[in-house]
C-alpha cells in the first residue's frame, strides 16, 4: 500500500518522523514535500496529497501543517477526498470506520511526535465498516457532485 505524505515548512520534522514510522509498518511512502524550511503555502501540499490519492498514485494520504486545518481544507477541495483533522487516535480510527477518510491531517504545532504516531497507527489500522456508514458517505459524495 502506498501512502502520500505532504507538509508545509512548519511540519518538516514531523513529516520525517511519521514517514519513518509509516515505512516501519511496511507501507511505501510517496514524499510530496516540502523539504525546505522556507515559508511556503500549505494549500500547495494539501492539493498534492489530495490529487495523489484521488488519482490513484497513492492509496491513502497524510497531510501535516501547523494545525492540520488549512492543509486538510486544501486536500478536501480535490474531488473524492475525505480529509479529516485528528488530534487524538479515537477520532482518527472512527474517521476511517465511519467516514471512509482517505487523507489524515494533523498539526505539527498541536500534537507531539508520539501522539502523532498513535493517531497515524489508529487511522491506518482501521477499516471502513460500510453498512449505514456507506449511505452517509455516499450522501457526502452526492453533495460534492452537485
Amino acid at each position: 500500500m502506498k501512502i502520500a505524505i505532504g507538509n508545509d515548512h512548519t511540519a518538516i520534522e514531523m513529516k520525517e518522523i511519521i514517514k519513518e514510522f509509516v515505512e516501519g509498518k511496511g507501507y511505501e511512502v510517496i514524499d510530496l514535500g516540502t523539504n525546505s524550511t522556507e515559508s511556503c503555502d500549505y494549500p500547495v501540499y494539501g492539493e498534492k496529497v489530495g490529487r495523489a490519492v484521488a488519482g490513484g498514485e497513492a492509496d491513502l494520504g497524510i497531510a501535516i501543517c501547523g494545525t492540520g486545518v488549512g492543509i486538510s481544507l486544501a486536500a478536501n477541495k480535490v474531488k473524492g477526498i475525505r480529509a479529516c483533522v485528528c488530534s487524538e487516535p479515537y477520532t482518527a480510527k472512527l474517521s476511517r470506520m465511519h467516514n471512509n477518510s482517505n487523507v489524515l491531517a494533523f498539526g505539527a504545532r498541536v500534537v507531539g511526535s508520539e501522539l502523532a504516531k498513535m493517531i497515524t497507527e489508529a487511522w491506518l489500522d482501521a477499516e471502513f465498516e460500510g453498512g449505514r456508514h456507506e449511505r452517509r458517505v455516499n450522501m457526502i459524495m452526492d453533495i460534492e457532485n452537485s
